[in-house]
Order: C-alpha cells, then structure tokens, then sequence
C-alpha cells in the first residue's frame, strides 16, 4: 500500500490551495482544465507555469472589474447630470412663482410649509379691532 505523500499538514494545505486555485482560475481563463499533480518532486518549471497561469487569471478579474466599475461610474456621471439640469430648471421656476406671487400668496405658502412656527406678522398695520389676543 502507498504511504501519504505529504507528512505535514501544511503540506496537505499548501496542496489543497494550489489544486483550488488552478481549478479556479482555470476555469476563469476559458475552461482549459490545468491539470497537476503536484508533490516534493514537482520542478520548477511547472510551479512558474502554475503562478503564469495565477496571475494571467487575476489579470482577467482585475479587468473585468475594471470594466465593471468605468461602466457604472459613466452611469453614475449621466444620472449626475440630469439631476443637476433638473435641480437648475426648478430653480428657475421658483424664482419666476416667487417673482410672480403676491406677498399674500408668499405668507399663506409660508404657513403650510412650517405650521410649527408662528407666521410673521403682516406688515399692514395692527390686528382688527374685532379681535382679542390675551
């Protein structure tokens, strides 16, 4: 019978990461399964070949990424801008009621806004003699 291959379980860990991320980021770079056996007598070259294939894999997650994130940052940019040309144009319409309204129209508005606070007073004189404040 064969004895286990790895003595160390840090050996059995490092196996097992690697064998995931080729799977992995095989899978990312089209399907081509990379398949290795790896344990103490695996060469050089074929732990470069594995961290080429790592890195080409991670090099197509970053662009992807980045893609991802220009895309959603001109949507942003777009939505950012037509809330800005709104934010003006209702501007402009306030400005033209407010220029258009009467100063009762402004008090009476005013009221509804902040029924809270006390309405300031008309500046047509005093109260009519028909009212009692206390």
């Amino acid at each position: 019978m064969n004895t286990e291959l790895y003595q160390t379980p840090m050996e059995v860990a490092v196996y097992q990461l690697r064998n995931f991320s080729i799977s992995f980021f095989s899978s990312l770079l089209g399907g081509d399964v990379v398949s290795v056996k790896l344990d103490n007598s695996a060469s050089g070259a074929s732990v470069v070949a594995i961290d080429n294939k790592i890195e080409q894999a991670m090099d197509l997650v970053k662009n992807h990424l980045m893609y991802a994130v220009r895309e959603e940052v001109e949507i942003l940019k777009e939505q950012i801008r037509e809330l800005v040309e709104k934010n003006s144009q209702l501007e402009r319409e306030n400005t033209l009621l407010k220029t258009l309204a009467s100063p009762e129209q402004l008090e009476k508005f005013q009221s509804h806004l902040s029924p809270e606070e006390p309405a300031p007073e008309s500046p047509e004189g005093p109260e009519a003699p028909g009212d009692s404040s206390v």
